[in-house]
């Protein structure tokens, strides 16, 4: 049987890797979408081996609520990304950091 230590050293592993993505890649926007949304899996992953391991059905009703918050900000993300786009001609974070009208 897989411990509960397992799962929460798996969505911390996850977690870290998704914040050093940030970090790391500050120039791309769709990788920087990416690791949130993987962020927001390793937290999902946690509240779900909690509620398994607790018995309770309320983690996993939450992380229902977090997916689809996640699926609506993954929406609008690439919405936001199409406009910049076409507009600028780049989705480089380094390109986008200047106000113009």
């Amino acid at each position: 049987m897989i411990a509960l230590s397992h799962y929460l050293v798996l969505g911390a592993i996850l977690f870290c890797l998704s914040v050093a993505g940030i970090f790391i890649n500050r120039k791309n926007v769709i990788v920087l979408l990416m690791c949130v949304e993987l962020m927001l899996l390793a937290v999902n992953m946690n509240f779900i081996a909690f509620s398994h391991f607790h018995g309770d059905i309320a983690g996993q009703v939450f992380v229902f609520f977090i997916l689809t918050v996640a699926a609506a900000e993954s929406a609008i993300g690439l919405a936001i990304m199409v406009v910049l786009f076409r507009n600028r001609g780049t989705i480089n974070v380094e390109d986008l950091d200047s106000m113009r009208g």
